[in-house]
Formats: structure tokens, sequence, C-alpha cells
């Protein structure tokens, strides 16, 4: 065989190859769904690329304590599907729909489907999920989680949601700012930027009472010592005679401004507070006084009231140009006077001592969507919860008329 004749035959199969290779291309482009299309995207999720739409089945793998205490409880969960797990941004929680006894609820017999968001507490993870739920006194889901929630059972939980997430710019230092249980989206930003920015300085200052409410205290430590861009600053406010300052904890009282300006370095931060509204008030406030700019200042209210955005002018001036609606609800039989005062119709009710079932309070689970008997309703934004026709969410809505409600 001629030199010739073998680079004929070595071009001849390097031809086949590519011609093999760009033919299988075609066919997978093909065959694979595309979104949008109307088709079940099926390769899509099982590479994790999108979240899930509705309900999903996650089996409880595991529980575990994080304080002494025993009053925050991680649990750990698992799809029964065994399909990945979207990565979810660092910061956002998900939506639990649990079936309650109803005499829990003050119903005689049966049970009570009630819907309830909490923070994801670790970084994302395409095997499982970690959120953490504090036992409140009265808390009808905090309650059951802690009783009812074992090992091996079932529960059915939305996609990831929120939109209080950590920032990707690892040149701009992040400062964690958080009071009590508003610690658990802060371990999930904390963990991912450790894991996926280690070059990045990260400062977090963690308040609470005491010792036996320290949740995460060994992962804590463990992780500042070992990142050396990591700065962990502990604030008791009542601690206990064994509590020692300068091991467990590093300063008493508060999470203040005085604090921030005394342990900051100078220079650009991105601020992320999330804790008590009291904490969150006086903070977001005070940060915006020092000349920190809106964008660079984020938080994560839970429970009833809302912090008042770091850029309080939008609010304001919505405020001074805000018409005077009347407000029925049908079911309270009351109608109150829309003033402007209140971001949207959830605080408004609450303020007025109106009690409305919620959850996330940002438009994702539908939790406090209501029958619109007449009038209308604007959004700022539109609520990724799909709103029911004829109907409304309170959480992230404001009256554009006069409005009678089924609530």
């Amino acid at each position: 065989m001629s030199a010739l004749q073998l680079l004929t035959y070595i071009v001849a199969a390097l031809l086949i190859q590519l011609a093999a290779g760009l033919g299988l291309v075609w066919f997978r482009r093909r065959s694979t769904p595309r979104v949008g299309s109307g088709q079940v995207v099926e390769s899509v999720s099982r590479h994790a690329v999108g979240a899930w739409v509705g309900w999903r089945a996650f089996r409880v793998t595991r529980r575990e304590f994080e304080d002494r205490s025993q009053t925050q409880c991680s649990v750990y969960l698992e799809p029964v599907d065994g399909v990945a797990l979207p990565m979810f941004r660092p910061g956002q929680f998900l939506t639990f729909s649990l079936s309650v006894a109803a005499h829990q609820t003050g119903e005689q017999e049966g049970q009570q489907v009630i819907t309830r968001c909490y923070s994801l507490s670790d970084r994302p993870n395409p095997r499982s999920y970690r959120v953490t739920v504090k036992r409140v006194l009265l808390g009808l889901a905090s309650n059951h989680f802690h009783d009812s929630v074992h090992v091996g059972d079932i529960v059915q939980v939305k996609a990831p949601a929120g939109q209080f997430v950590m920032d990707t710019d690892a040149a701009v230092p992040a400062v964690l700012i958080a009071g009590g249980v508003g610690i658990t989206p802060m371990m999930s930003m904390l963990r991912w930027c450790l894991s996926e920015q280690p070059e990045r300085v990260v400062h977090l200052y963690y308040g609470l009472r005491n010792g036996q409410e320290h949740a995460f205290k060994a992962e804590l430590e463990r992780l500042a010592s070992a990142h050396a861009n990591f700065h962990l600053t502990v604030v008791y406010s009542a601690a206990h005679a064994t509590d020692m300052e300068g091991c467990d904890f590093q300063h008493q009282g508060h999470v203040n401004m005085d604090l921030l300006r005394r342990t900051l370095p100078h220079g650009r931060h991105q601020f992320y507070i999330c804790g008590p509204t009291a904490m969150m008030d006086s903070v977001v406030a005070a940060l915006s006084d020092w000349g920190v700019p809106a964008q660079d200042i984020h938080f994560e209210r839970f429970g009833p009231s809302s912090t008042p955005a770091a850029d309080s002018s939008a609010l304001q001036d919505t405020t001074l140009h805000a018409e005077s609606f009347e407000i029925g609800f049908k079911q309270s039989a009351r109608t109150l006077t829309w003033d402007g005062q209140d971001a949207n119709l959830l605080d408004f009710a609450e303020r007025h001592g109106l009690l409305v079932e919620s959850a996330c309070r940002s438009g994702v689970c539908g939790s406090c969507e209501v029958r619109l008997i007449s009038g209308e309703v604007r959004y700022a934004r539109q609520p990724d919860y799909e709103v029911g026709s004829g109907r409304c969410l309170l959480c992230v809505g404001r009256p554009a008329s006069d409005l009678m409600m089924e609530a």
C-alpha cells in the first residue's frame, strides 16, 4: 500500500466519524422537546436545569436539632422520584403543603391542609434539601414539623422560590446580618459563598439571646476556622452565666450600626438582613442613613408586618399620591379605608387586626389568595403564583378601586 493510499483511507475514516457526530447532534436536537413547545421536557428536568411545577413528593431522611434548647430542627429531604434537584439560588425557600390534625386548628375532626414556607439552610445539592424549622409557641406548622414529621414520612413541596438571594459579584464583600431564626437563609448564602467563591470576603453578624438558642454553633465555628475570608461575629443580648464572651460570643447587646461601624472595613459591601421586625426596622433604616445605596441592601421578613424598603422614596411617593379606597372584608363584616400607608393588602389587613392565612408573603405560595367579589387589584410585578380568575393575592396586591373580598 502506497503512502498516498494510506493517507486517503485515514482522511476517509475521519470524514465518516465527523459525519456520524454531526448526525448524532442533529438527532438529539430533533428528539429533545423544547421549552415552550407544549411538550413535557423530561430531559430538562432530569438534569435539574429548571424547577418543577406544582407539588412534588419528598421523603424525610434525617432530623437534627441545631441548638441546645432543641427549638430549631433541621429536616433533610430527598425527592421520592429520585430525579436530580434544581440548583436553587442561595437565600430561597421551599413551600410545604402540610396536613395537620383538625383539633390543632380548632376544628372538631379530620385533617386540615395548611401552606407554609421555610428557608433552605444549606447550599444547593442535587440530591437533597435542608430546611430548619424553629418551634413557635402557638405555631401550627412549626409544632407539626417538630412533633409529627418523622424520618420516612412523605411531604409535599413546591420548588425553591423567593427574591431574597445572594448576588454573584465576588468582588464585593457580603455582610450577612441575622437575628434569631433569621440565620437559616444566611446559612445557605454562607455555605454557597465559601464553596463557590472562596476568595470572597464574607462577614456574618448573628444576634440572639444566649447560648441555649445558638443554632449551628459548631458548624459556624468550623467554617470560620477553615476560611480566612469568613469573619464571624456573634452577639448575645441576654447571656447566661455559663456563656463565655470571647469564646461562645464576641459582643454583648444587639447587632446595630455602632457595631457595624466599628468592625466593618471601609468600602462597598452588599448587606443581607433577616430577623425579627424590630431588628430589621432599625438596621435597614440605619444603613440607609449611613449612605448605603438601596441596591446594596437586601432583606427578608417573616411573620406579620412589613419592613420598610431600603428605597423608601418610592414608597413615600406612592403614599403621597395614593387614592383613598373602601376595602370590604365580607367574612369579617368590616369595611376599612385604604390610605396608602401599607405596602400591600396583607399588611393592611393585619394592621387592622384581621387574621389572614399567609406564608411566603412574596406572591409565590398562594396562601393568601382570596375571592375578589368586586373591584380591581394591581400588582407591582406579576406574582410567581398563578392567581385564579376572580381571585387576588393579598401579600403583593394593592387596590386600584374600592374592593369587596371574601375574607
